[in-house]
């Protein structure tokens, strides 16, 4: 399934079903088949999805210390890392894509939409 989020201030975003539903629960709406961010609700859901980057940056950090610390302790032998703060799709090493990257053009368009003063909603 695909959600398509539009707002009259900027073009359109598509996204797969998971990374939609995982946007849409942290800026705190149901994962419905439509739905809509109000311009009142947008400064909000632009520091719900800035906090998150936040968090995964600093999650990802700390996994990468641990495993720097394992490889020290193990006599410095390579240590692969599995957390590594992204998405897993079975693309194969390399190809993940950050939480950061995907969230930096919903946060964009909540940005563009909140100075045009204009309502986002998507559906499926």
């Amino acid at each position: 399934m695909i959600y398509e989020f539009r707002s009259r201030a900027t073009g359109s975003i598509v996204m797969t079903a998971k990374v939609a539903e995982r946007m849409l629960g942290i800026v705190g709406k149901p994962a419905s088949p439509q739905g809509i961010i109000t311009v009142t609700q947008l400064p909000e859901a632009i520091a719900r999805l800035r906090v998150a980057i936040a968090d995964e940056q600093h999650a990802r950090k700390a996994a990468r210390e641990a495993a720097h610390a394992t490889e020290r302790a193990a006599g410095g032998l390579p240590v692969t890392a599995s957390a590594g703060g992204h998405d897993e799709e079975g693309a194969g090493p390399g190809a993940a894509i950050s939480f950061e990257a995907r969230a930096q053009p919903l946060i964009e368009m909540f940005e563009r939409a909140l100075a045009g003063e204009r309502d986002v909603t998507w559906g499926v």
